[in-house]
């Protein structure tokens, strides 16, 4: 192999090696916001189920007085 074909074969290695790497990060930030959404919707819901049990204690069918008293 001659050094211009090797230099040409190193450059096409590089290229290759850049785009893929621009791939994954681009890969690991679109990763990273669907993480970052699924927190906030998680959070949402945790603060929907509290809301929820709270709501639920209040007006708990133990203590409620049967409707023939």
């Amino acid at each position: 192999m001659t050094d211009p074909q090797r230099l040409d074969d190193l450059e096409g290695k590089l290229a290759f090696a850049e785009d893929l790497l621009e791939t994954l990060n681009m890969t690991v930030f679109r990763q990273q916001e669907q993480i970052q959404a699924m927190q906030r919707q998680l959070a949402d819901m945790a603060g929907q189920l509290a809301g929820l049990s709270t709501a639920g204690a209040r007006a708990a069918p133990a203590d409620e007085v049967p409707p023939h008293y």
